[in-house]
C-alpha cells in the first residue's frame, strides 16, 4: 500500500493506493492516527486507486469515522474506485462515509451532521513555547484549598488509623494525595498509594503488589469514599480554560513551561490546575509499599532500600497516552501549602504537587470543552494505564528531564485561601 498526504484548508487528504485488506488496514490506521496526533481532525480519503476493500478495511474506516465525529471532526471518502464503491454500497455505508461536493478543498460534513461552532477564545498568545487560547469561565472565581494530614509521616511509614480520615470529592472539588478506595482504614491498610480526584471520579495506584490502577466514577449523588493518609482538596469554580499546542522545534512543551503559562493566565502567584493533554512522556514516582507498615525511620527514602519502596521512571513513560493531571503550584512564598510542595525543576522558582493518570490515546475535541464530561468520558471509554506523582529527573548526566506534552486543555483558577485540617 502507498499513502500520500496533502493539506488543503482545514482538511488533510490521504491518497491511498493498493489493497485495503486485513494486512494493510493496520497500516492505514497508523497513518490516520499520525495525522490526528498532528492535530488534523478533518480527514479526507482518496480511495480511487484502491483495488480491494475488505471488512477489516471497512472496520478501520468506521472506527476512525466514529472517533472523529465524537470530537466534532470528520473522516470522509472524497473519491472511490468502482470496487470500493460497490463494497460500501453492500455494507450500506455510502451515505455515511462518502463526501459530498466541496470535499476536495475544505471540510465536508456528513449528511445531517451539525456544523460545530467555531471556538471563541478571549485571548490568544504565544508564550513559553506554546500557542495558547484562553476562554473565560468565571473571571473572578478563586479556589479554596483544604490540606488534610501530614506528609511528614511518610518518612518512617508512620501512618496509622488515627492519622487517616475518610473524604469524599464531589464534582466541584479536585484533589490528590496518598489514599485508597474503601470503607475503612483496616480495609485499605495494605493498599494506600497515590490518588487523584476530579469531576466526580477517583483513581489510585494500590501498593498491594498488583501495580494496577483502580478507580470509581460517581453515579448520581453517590460519592465514593476515599481513605486518605494525607492530601489536598481544592473547591470552587475555575476562572478560565486554556487550550495549548506546542509551537517550537521540539514539538513539545515541558511541564514547568505549562505551569508558568497557568500562573501567567491566572494573574496570581498560586494556582490550582487540572489538565487533559496528549503526553510526550511523563516523569515521576509511585509508592510500591503501603505507608502504613512497620519500617525503619528513614523509609522509604533510605538507600538502597528506596528501590523497594519507590518506583521511578528511568525514562519518559506513557509517551503515547492522554494524561489527566491534577495539582497546585506556587511561585515564591508557599505559605500553608509549603509542606505539600516540592520544586518542579532544577533552577526553577516554581513549587508544586501534581499527580497524573495516563489513559490510552484518543484525540481531544478542539476549542472549548467541558471538564466533567471530558474526565468521565476518559474513565468510561479509555484504558487507565498508570498513575504517577510527577517529578523532574534533573541528574546532571543520567537525568531524563521532566514531563512533556504536545497539546491539551487546562482548567485553572487562583488559590485564594488555604485551610489546614488536623486529623
Amino acid at each position: 500500500m502507498e499513502i500520500t498526504v496533502e493539506t488543503s484548508g482545514e482538511a488533510t487528504k490521504l491518497k491511498v493506493k493498493g489493497r485495503l485488506d486485513g494486512y494493510w488496514a493496520d497500516h492505514l490506521a497508523k497513518a490516520l492516527e499520525a495525522e490526528i496526533r498532528r492535530g488534523s481532525h478533518h480527514l479526507l480519503l482518496d480511495l480511487s486507486e484502491v483495488v480491494f476493500l475488505s471488512s477489516a478495511g471497512i472496520g478501520t474506516l468506521v472506527r476512525f469515522y466514529k472517533q472523529l465525529r465524537e470530537i466534532q471532526g470528520s473522516l470522509l471518502v472524497s473519491s472511490a474506485s468502482e470496487q470500493v464503491r460497490k463494497v460500501l454500497e453492500i455494507s450500506r455505508l455510502t451515505d455515511m462515509l462518502c463526501a459530498g461536493p466541496g470535499a476536495a478543498t475544505g471540510v465536508a460534513a456528513p449528511p445531517g451532521a451539525p456544523v460545530p461552532a467555531p471556538p471563541r477564545p478571549s485571548l490568544r498568545l504565544e508564550t513559553h513555547g506554546a500557542l495558547v487560547d484562553v476562554f473565560p469561565h468565571a473571571p473572578d472565581a478563586k479556589l479554596k484549598c483544604r490540606l488534610v494530614g501530614s506528609p511528614d509521616l511518610l518518612r518512617g511509614s508512620r501512618f496509622r488509623q488515627e492519622q487517616c480520615r475518610t473524604l469524599q470529592f464531589p464534582e466541584s472539588t479536585f484533589g490528590l494525595g496518598l489514599g485508597a478506595l474503601g470503607d475503612s482504614f483496616e480495609e485499605c491498610r495494605g493498599r494506600f498509594g497515590e490518588f487523584i480526584a476530579v469531576g466526580g471520579t477517583v483513581a489510585y495506584l494500590p501498593t498491594d503488589g498488583t501495580n494496577v490502577p483502580d478507580y470509581l466514577v460517581a453515579a448520581g449523588t453517590s460519592l465514593p469514599d476515599v481513605q486518605v493518609c494525607y492530601g489536598l482538596a481544592c473547591q470552587g469554580q475555575f476562572a478560565k480554560m486554556a487550550r495549548f499546542e506546542a509551537k517550537n522545534e521540539a514539538g513539545t512543551v515541558t511541564f514547568t513551561q505549562l505551569v508558568e503559562v497557568a500562573l501567567e493566565i491566572a494573574g496570581a502567584e498560586r494556582v490550582g490546575l487540572v489538565m487533559v493533554a496528549e503526553s510526550a512522556g511523563l516523569m515521576g514516582v509511585a509508592l510500591r509499599r503501603p505507608p502504613t507498615i512497620d519500617a525503619p525511620q528513614d523509609a522509604p527514602f533510605m538507600f538502597p532500600q528506596v528501590r523497594e519502596w519507590l518506583s521511578f521512571t528511568a525514562e519518559r513513560a506513557y509517551s503515547r497516552s492522554l494524561a489527566l493531571v491534577v495539582g497546585v503550584a506556587t511561585r515564591g512564598d508557599a505559605g500553608a501549602l509549603a509542606s505539600m510542595l516540592r520544586p518542579l525543576g532544577a533552577g526553577a522558582s516554581l513549587l508544586g504537587h501534581f499527580h497524573a493518570a495516563a489513559f490510552s490515546y484518543r484525540p481531544l475535541q478542539k476549542g472549548e470543552i467541558e471538564l466533567k464530561k471530558t474526565v468521565k468520558s476518559l474513565f468510561e471509554t479509555q484504558a487507565l494505564q498508570g498513575l504517577l506523582h510527577l517529578l523532574s529527573d534533573d541528574r546532571t548526566i543520567a537525568g531524563a528531564g521532566q514531563s512533556e506534552f504536545v497539546r491539551g486543555a487546562c482548567w485553572l483558577a487562583p488559590l485564594a485561601e488555604t485551610v489546614k485540617e488536623r486529623t
